[in-house]
C-alpha cells in the first residue's frame, strides 16, 4: 500500500512553499524517517522526512512548483528499491565540465515547460521538443514559447545611408528573446529572496527612516577580550567575541530608551519590557535574523553560545518559525565582510536597528596628542515616527559610553 508524501504544517501565517529539490530519485529506496524533499518558504527552509520505509514510487510536484498545506508531494511504495547512486570518485585532473541536458518532463522527452509557456504551446499547437529552452536546466520559460510562436525575432531593417541612427531608452521587452541570453543565466528567486525584498521595501515605503552615525574607540574592549579569550572559552567552552559585548551595550541603551525597543501598531505605540535581539547573519540564500530571546537574562557566554547555535541552524538551513520571528531589536555586522560604514534598513515591526562595520586603526586625537586607535562607525537607523532625533543620538552615545568602558556593562549604566 501506498504512503502519501504530503506538505507539512509551515508555521503561523506561512501557507505556500516552493519545491526547492529532491533528495530522493523514483524507485530509490528510503529509510523511516529520511529526508526526501526540501521545501523553501518565505522564512525557511525545511526537509519532510519519510513517514514509512520502502521505495519513492512517484513524485507528483516537480521542483520549482508551489505547494500549499496538505498538498500531495509524491508517494511511497512498498519494496527495497535501488540504492542511491553514489558520488562518481575524485579524478586525478578535473575533467570539462558538460552543458547540463534540458530538463525532461515525467515519462517524455520534452523539455520542462513553466505554466506560463505551456499555455502558450498549446494555444499555438507548438511542439515544446524543438524549442530551445533558457531556463534553468533547460526549463522553458514564457519568452522562448512567444518566441517561438511569433517565429522568432526579425531582424530590424539596415538604416538608409547617412540617416541619423536614434537609439531609444532602454526598456524591459514585454516579449521575444531577451539580447545575449546565451551569456545569461536565468535562476528562479527564492522564496526567502522574494520575502527579503518585499520587507525591505516595506520598510523603506512605511518607515521615516533616518540613520545617525557615532564611532567607538575598541582598545579598551579588545584589551579586555585579549586578557580573558583564553580562560574564558576554557571554562565556557565558547570564544568570546564581540557581538555578545555589542548585544548587552545595546540593552543598556534599550533600557534608558524605551522608545527604540517600541513598534507602531495602527494608532497604537506599543512599549516593550523584554530584550529579544535579532542577530543578522549572511546565508548562501539570504540574510537572517534569528532572535536570541530574553537576552537581557543571559550571561556573556549564554549570549555567545546562543549567537553560535544561531549562525550554525542558520547556515545550514535548519532555522525554525519560532527562531526568527518576535524580535524587539536588530544587531546587523557588516564588518565581518569589510564593510567601514552602511545605513542599515529596517526590520519591520521594529524601530531600531544597529550597524557594526570593521575595525580600522585610524589616527585619533587623544589628550592632546596623535595617537593610532582602533576604532569602529556604528550607525543607528530608527523610524522618526517613533524615536526622535534626541533619543537616536543618545542611544548611539550610550552604545558608546559602554563599550569604551566595558564595566559600565555589568554594573548597568
Amino acid at each position: 500500500m501506498s504512503v502519501e508524501i504530503k506538505v507539512p504544517a509551515l508555521g503561523e501565517s506561512v501557507t505556500e512553499a516552493t519545491v526547492a529539490r529532491w533528495l530522493k530519485k523514483p524507485g530509490e529506496a528510503v529509510a523511516m524517517d529520511e529526508p526526501l524533499v526540501e521545501l523553501e518558504t518565505d522564512k525557511v527552509t525545511l526537509e519532510v522526512n519519510a513517514t514509512a520505509a520502502g521505495v519513492l514510487e512517484s513524485v507528483t510536484a516537480e521542483e520549482g512548483a508551489n505547494v500549499e498545506v496538505g498538498a500531495l508531494l509524491g508517494s511511497i511504495g512498498e519494496g527495497t528499491g535501488a540504492p542511491a547512486a553514489k558520488p562518481a570518485a575524485k579524478a586525478e585532473a578535473p575533467a570539462a565540465k558538460p552543458a547540463p541536458a534540458p530538463a525532461k518532463t515525467n515519462g517524455g522527452d520534452a523539455p520542462i515547460a513553466m505554466p506560463s509557456a505551456a499555455k502558450i504551446i498549446a494555444e499555438n499547437s507548438l511542439d515544446a521538443g524543438a524549442i530551445a529552452g533558457s531556463g534553468k536546466g533547460g526549463r522553458i520559460l514564457k519568452e522562448d514559447a512567444q518566441a517561438a510562436a511569433s517565429g522568432g525575432a526579425k531582424p530590424a531593417a539596415a538604416p538608409a545611408s547617412g540617416s541619423v541612427i536614434e537609439v531609444p531608452a532602454f526598456t524591459r521587452p514585454e516579449s521575444g528573446p531577451r539580447p545575449k541570453k546565451d551569456r545569461e543565466e536565468r535562476v528562479r528567486m527564492t522564496k526567502l529572496r522574494k520575502t527579503i525584498a518585499t520587507r525591505l521595501k516595506q520598510a523603506q515605503n512605511n518607515a521615516a527612516m533616518l540613520t545617525t552615525f557615532n564611532e567607538v574607540d575598541m582598545t579598551a574592549l579588545m584589551a579586555l577580550r585579549n586578557q580573558y579569550k583564553d580562560s574564558f572559552e576554557k571554562k565556557h567552552g565558547v570564544k568570546l567575541g564581540f557581538m555578545s559585548f555589542f548585544l548587552k551595550a545595546c540593552i543598556v541603551a534599550l533600557k534608558e530608551l524605551p522608545a527604540v525597543n517600541a513598534e507602531i501598531d495602527g494608532d497604537d505605540l506599543v512599549y516593550k519590557n523584554y530584550y529579544d535581539i535579532g542577530v543578522a547573519v549572511g546565508t548562501p540564500n539570504g540574510l537572517v535574523v534569528p532572535v536570541v530571546r530574553d537576552a537581557d537574562g543571559l550571561s556573556f557566554a549564554e549570549v555567545e553560545k546562543t549567537i553560535g547555535d544561531l549562525g550554525r541552524k542558520a547556515r545550514d538551513g535548519k532555522l525554525s518559525m519560532a527562531d526568527l520571528t518576535g524580535g524587539t531589536f536588530t544587531i546587523s555586522n557588516g564588518g565581518v565582510y569589510g564593510s567601514l560604514m552602511s545605513t542599515p534598513i529596517l526590520n519591520p515591526p521594529q524601530s531600531g536597528i544597529l550597524g557594526m562595520h570593521k575595525i580600522q586603526e585610524r589616527p585619533m586625537a587623544v589628550g592632546g596628542k596623535v595617537e593610532i586607535r582602533p576604532m569602529m562607525y556604528l550607525a543607528l537607523s530608527y523610524d522618526h515616527r517613533i524615536i526622535d532625533g534626541r533619543e537616536a543620538v543618545t542611544f548611539l552615545v550610550r552604545v558608546k559610553e559602554c563599550l569604551e568602558d566595558p564595566q559600565r556593562i555589568l554594573l548597568d549604566m
